[in-house]
């Protein structure tokens, strides 16, 4: 997933840098930006569901 992100901020950049537009820089950055908060959320969860699963507390359960 990690790959995939980077491949999609890479092309925004891309776009980024080409034009001029207040406007449309301001909606590629705001993209990144959500992109880059996905993942982090994505890594947060994940870490969270593994230590729910190796919970010494939950195995009793």
């Amino acid at each position: 997933m990690m790959e995939e992100n980077e491949w999609m901020i890479h092309q925004l950049q891309q776009v980024f840098d080409r034009t001029d537009d207040y406007y449309q820089r301001t909606l590629i950055k705001a993209a990144q930006d959500i992109i880059e908060e996905q993942e982090r959320r994505m890594d947060q969860m994940e870490g969270e569901m593994e230590g729910t699963i190796w919970s010494p507390r939950k195995w009793r359960e």
